[in-house]
């Protein structure tokens, strides 16, 4: 019986030999860091939209995502010429109209899986809209940094918190925007302002967003 063996080998301008084993490591290394691995962000949808009707595209309609207010979305990579991005909800997947979407800047991989299992993050509560107004914004000294964040989780003081004084912190729910005044305290609170209601949050229920 004839015996063939099969042998990797380099060739070089100067010289041709079998490679190594740790030649063929270095080798899958080299072409494992050429692979491009799209970024996976979270945009929650602002706007009911359904592509048989809206989309700017008829002819590709069939190809873009559905989705309602409120509805996470993971979104690979960035939009294209159009200002689509490709992203997947529900078990589907299709192009997704930027301007129908807003980034939930959310760096932690457990978050991003909590949001993606919880599926939906509200984005309005008896009317209020996902960018509401700073309330009474003349009362807060000018050298008072502001800042926008959303919060990830429902959040009951008299439940939640870890301090005995919790009258002195905001409830709040999943989805809503809270400005945060200030620095964030030594336990890890911020004061904030929602819907004119001012009082500690807890910094680990918040992630911060753009202003728009």
């Amino acid at each position: 019986m004839e015996t063939r063996l099969e042998l990797d080998v380099l060739i070089y301008p100067d010289e041709v030999r079998v490679a190594t084993p740790e030649d063929l490591r270095q080798w899958d290394l080299e072409t494992a860091s050429q692979v491009s691995i799209p970024t996976v962000r979270l945009f929650v949808a602002l706007y009911p939209y359904n592509p048989a009707a809206m989309s700017p595209n008829p002819d590709t309609a069939a190809e873009e995502l559905p989705f309602v207010p409120g509805q996470i979305i993971k979104v690979f990579g960035d939009k294209d010429s159009d200002g689509f991005y490709h992203g997947e909800s529900g078990g589907l997947s299709g192009y997704v109209p930027s301007n129908m979407v807003a980034e939930v800047p959310v760096d932690d991989e457990y978050l991003k899986h909590v949001l993606m299992q919880q599926g939906f993050l509200p984005v309005d509560h008896a009317g209020m809209s996902l960018t509401p107004e700073l309330s009474d914004a003349g009362s807060i000294r000018e050298d008072v940094i502001v800042r926008r964040m959303v919060a990830l989780f429902d959040y009951d003081p008299w439940e939640n918190s870890p301090n005995i004084d919790s009258e002195a912190e905001l409830g709040f729910r999943s989805g809503d925007i809270i400005y945060v005044l200030g620095d964030m305290d030594q336990d890890g609170f911020y004061f904030g302002d929602l819907h004119g209601r001012r009082g500690l949050v807890p910094s680990n229920f918040l992630q911060p967003l753009p202003w728009s």
